[in-house]
């Protein structure tokens, strides 16, 4: 099939968009776990504060698509850098229990908010995402977080996953950059939702519950945690794997499990692990 015929077909520029929108995801999603070390158990919390503040502008103030996704990225950026403030000291199964609260919170909150439309969720959301849009947005991310990662910043980030304490005798402000990595991973979890609120123009709490977290960190998994590449190719082949296996529905989610598995039996570093392709 060429170029061509990949942009006439409805069915395959819709796996394509899905797939940009994940792969934006689990780009902040990897520098908060994969750079930083910090195990995040709540990603799509804010992935659903981008979502939500996206469309309830575009709903109820009727705004452009742009001044909407900048929004429901700075929401989502600032809520994710007031989240790692009070959970500073936390580290391992303690922050992961905390993000995963903070998730649970995050939804609850929706279901009860009559104007975010409780759990009918909201409809009727302006279509403005398309391919060439979220394509887009994962090229600028992807060069974003490159050069974010190989600046002196991205080598601090570095330090604190490898020794926290080690980093911090060499003058690295912990509070400082973890508050950093949790303000732009989110950030970019935001943009993934409001792309995603937009493209499928229906969103309610559901889409963005405790099994979305897994499915993102599952992404990040597969891929390689702290690879920009194994990120990318990670939310790719979590993305497209479940549509090729759609023939077989009953079975499609045990080959998805039984994919995982191999994986981290032969492969737990991922497909990338800690390749990096070079800009």
């Amino acid at each position: 099939m060429d170029f061509l015929a990949f942009l006439q077909n409805d069915y395959f520029l819709q796996i394509a968009t899905m797939t940009c929108i994940n792969i934006v995801i689990v780009l902040g999603l990897n520098l908060i776990t994969g750079v930083t070390g910090q195990l995040s158990l709540g990603h799509a919390a804010f992935m659903s504060l981008g979502a939500y503040g996206s469309a309830l502008l575009a709903l109820k103030l009727n705004m452009p698509f742009w001044v909407c996704l900048s929004f429901g990225t700075l929401f989502a950026g600032i809520m994710g850098a007031l989240l790692g403030i009070p959970i500073l000291r936390l580290r391992g199964d303690y922050l992961a229990i905390a993000t995963l609260g903070f998730g649970e919170i995050v939804r609850v909150v929706i279901l009860n908010t009559p104007f975010a439309g409780r759990a009918l969720g909201l409809y009727a959301i302006p279509l403005y995402t398309t391919f060439f849009i979220a394509f887009v947005a994962v090229v600028v991310g992807i060069i974003f977080m490159y050069n974010f990662e190989n600046s002196m910043h991205g080598l601090a980030l570095r330090s604190i996953r490898e020794d926290e304490i080690a980093a911090e005798m060499m003058g690295v402000n912990i509070a400082r950059y973890k508050i950093l990595a949790f303000a732009i991973g989110s950030a970019f979890a935001g943009l993934g939702g409001s792309l995603y609120a937009h493209f499928l123009t229906y969103i309610n709490p559901n889409d963005f519950g405790f099994m979305k977290s897994i499915e993102q960190l599952c992404m990040l998994v597969l891929g390689g945690m702290g690879s920009i590449t194994g990120a990318a190719a990670g939310a790719i082949v979590l993305s497209t794997v479940p549509e090729l296996l759609r023939f077989a529905s009953e079975y499609r989610m045990v080959t998805y499990g039984v994919v995982l598995i191999v994986m981290m039996v032969f492969r737990p570093q991922g497909l990338f692990g800690k390749i990096r392709v070079n800009v």
